[in-house]
């Protein structure tokens, strides 16, 4: 049987042309693996398949949803009045047993709300977290929370690396992951009031392999498998890492002029730099999964291209073959 995922048409600084154009492409690279539902206002999703001659494809169903919540929108004023929107719809489709997982790219804080008011928390889970994936020199670690919640308590950073470990063993089928509390030095006792409580019921936690602290300069040499923080701290991460793509290769260009390189030496120097930072590329993981509701969700870039899309498309496939939402309510209510 196909895995179903609703898919938000209307998702993104681009969309809704690079969401059906995503969604097309995830179809072609896994024949009769998915079934596509795009949500969004029928006449404005109809003319884009009809542009690519999709219309009737086998594996995409169009599911009319009128309303938009925009990019810029309030998220508690979009969920509060448009009960008809993508992200609505989506969400509905999942808690009702309609959709197997929802993937949008669109407003993060309208996801995380109504993800939240539709699905509900899963028992025992207080804060859920967006995660963000973070390239090392051995491949790649969680990092959580990036943002959903800056404000935190020990108990929530707690709850995030068992969450994140999870996810690590199902899904990237690390055993055992290690998991690390992201501070400013790596011995017992330092850090603020929040890391120094989190420190403690991290080490008490048996289900958990916790190597300790874990300092920012160690973080990409892949000290740990799931790292966490607050949001706060954890945005500030990510901002940094994706402001990198774009300013090493601009200081790079800066070097090479100065050493006075030519245009050969300059493409095969900027040829080997971009292949180090495509790790950095949220393309390349296309949507983070949104942890700790009772239900499958992912939430792409909102400047999200075709590919990362697709992408997208495939990691939340991905989240239920691995069946990891069952598997963090079981850790949370072990038999």
């Amino acid at each position: 049987m196909a895995l179903r995922v609703a898919v938000d048409a209307m998702g993104g600084d681009a969309a809704p042309a690079v969401v059906v154009e995503g969604a097309l492409q995830a179809l072609e690279a896994a024949p009769g693996r998915l079934e596509i539902q795009l949500y969004g206002p029928r006449p404005v999703v109809e003319a884009e398949l009809a542009a690519r001659q999709a219309l009737g494809r086998e594996g995409l169903r169009l599911v009319d949803a009128p309303d938009v919540i925009g990019m810029a929108e309030s998220p508690a004023v979009a969920v509060k009045t448009k009960l008809r929107s993508s992200i609505h719809l989506g969400l509905q489709a999942v808690a009702r047993g309609e959709a197997d997982v929802f993937a949008s790219a669109g407003n993060t804080g309208a996801i995380m709300a109504a993800a939240l008011f539709i699905l509900g928390r899963l028992p025992e889970v207080s804060r859920p977290s967006v995660v963000g994936f973070f390239p090392t020199t051995k491949g790649r670690c969680l990092v959580l929370d990036i943002g959903t919640n800056v404000d935190c308590k020990p108990e929530h950073l707690l709850q995030f690396a068992r969450m994140g470990s999870i996810f690590v063993e199902r899904v990237w089928h690390v055993e055992r992951p290690v998991v690390g509390l992201l501070n400013v030095g790596e011995e017992p006792g330092k850090g603020n009031a929040l890391t120094k409580a989190a420190y403690e019921l991290l080490r008490a936690a048996p289900d958990l392999n916790f190597r300790g602290n874990v300092e920012g300069r160690d973080l990409m040499h892949h000290v740990a498998d799931v790292v966490v923080c607050d949001g706060f701290v954890g945005n500030v991460m990510l901002k940094l890492g994706e402001s990198m793509v774009t300013a090493f290769v601009e200081m790079l260009r800066q070097e090479m002029a100065a050493q006075g390189l030519d245009a050969a030496q300059q493409r095969q120097v900027l040829g080997l730099l971009r292949g180090v930072l495509r790790r950095f590329d949220y393309e390349e993981y296309g949507g983070a999964p949104l942890l700790g509701v009772n239900g499958a969700v992912v939430i792409g870039h909102g400047s999200s291209s075709a590919r990362a899309i697709a992408r997208m498309i495939q990691a939340a496939a991905e989240l239920v073959e691995q069946d990891v939402v069952r598997s963090i309510a079981a850790a949370f209510h072990p038999a």
